[in-house]
């Protein structure tokens, strides 16, 4: 695993600390020995291929499924010995909406806010209301809503009663742009106020907005860190290439020696690898082409992502 150097954190501002955790369903690892720690108010991204174990992880790291080895606390409980006391200040949203479809907004939020024994339900319904920008819509059917407005209503639903730590589990699938934004405006402004929020995310640009983000593939703890720290540990060399007929040339670059990732973005190319030598020796030849150009650039989160994809499929096969 790629580790990041990071200074100790005072236990206070941890909001989960394990160590170890494995977890097998029947004769399949899911996940094996993971340790991470996340600060308090922070805005963690789960990223990796489907089936990866990222689900499995984060309901561990909250309590919410026993690990069969390993240790740990989650906002200062034990995550083996006291997970009831944990589940009460969790928030947890997922990619399908449910919520009673045929129940108003406001009578969604109220709902709620009286199953956790809030003290004045229609004031918390009201005021979460306004928070979200749902003034107007209090009386439409939630079955009715689009997908943005859903988003925001399943998210004023789930931090209702105040919890510690935020749980979504891929939250903006099928969501426009403009929807998406305004989503993570809202949890930037959750965890600005103290609020600890894991998320699972196959978009990029969703990724690059958390505060630190771990790379699950197949039950193992890849690489984490900043996104800066991630893409400056994956020792990557890229180049971008531009010029005529890149179809054919990511086929004859695609497995050779020292070239671990072709790519296209666009109207161009990116090659990467992690070994120099063997990476300039394999191109050497096209960058003497005419009508291709070759520029070194910064690889992207999405390049690191690709080349940890790859190598994990090789590794899981």
């Amino acid at each position: 695993m790629q580790s990041v150097a990071t200074l100790e954190t005072p236990a206070t501002d941890i909001a989960i600390d394990v160590h170890g955790l494995s977890k097998s369903f029947g004769s399949r690892k899911v996940v094996s020995d993971l340790s991470m720690q996340v600060k308090r108010g922070a805005i963690y991204g789960f990223l990796g291929p489907n089936g990866s174990g990222k689900t499995t992880t984060i309901r561990m790291l909250c309590g919410l499924l026993t690990p069969d080895s390993g240790e740990g606390t989650c906002l200062g409980y034990n995550i083996r010995t006291e997970a009831d006391k944990i589940r009460r200040h969790v928030g947890y949203m997922t990619q399908r909406f449910s919520l009673y479809q045929d129940l108003s907004v406001r009578e969604n939020l109220e709902f709620v806010a009286r199953l956790y024994g809030l003290t004045s339900p229609r004031r918390a319904a009201r005021d979460m209301i306004t928070r979200l920008g749902l003034n107007g819509r209090e009386e439409q059917l939630a079955g009715e809503l689009s997908g943005g407005w859903k988003q925001r209503l399943a998210l004023g639903a789930c931090t209702l009663p105040s919890p510690k730590l935020l749980l979504l589990d891929e939250p903006t699938a099928g969501v426009d742009p403009k929807a998406r934004r305004e989503f993570w405006n809202e949890i930037h402004a959750l965890a600005a106020d103290g609020l600890t929020v894991l998320v699972s995310t196959h978009y990029m640009d969703e990724a690059e907005r958390c505060h630190e983000i771990a790379y699950i593939a197949y039950g193992q703890l890849l690489t984490h860190g900043t996104v800066q720290e991630v893409i400056a540990h994956s020792a990557l060399i890229t180049y971008t290439v531009n010029g005529a007929q890149l179809n054919g040339l990511q086929a004859e670059l695609a497995g050779k020696p020292g070239i671990d990732m072709v790519a296209p973005f666009g109207n161009s190319l990116h090659v990467s690898g992690r070994d120099e030598q063997a990476l300039e020796a394999s191109i050497a030849h096209y960058r003497a082409r005419s009508d291709l150009t070759w520029e070194r650039s910064e690889p992207s989160l999405e390049d690191v992502f690709i080349e940890l994809m790859n190598r994990a499929q090789d590794n899981f096969r």
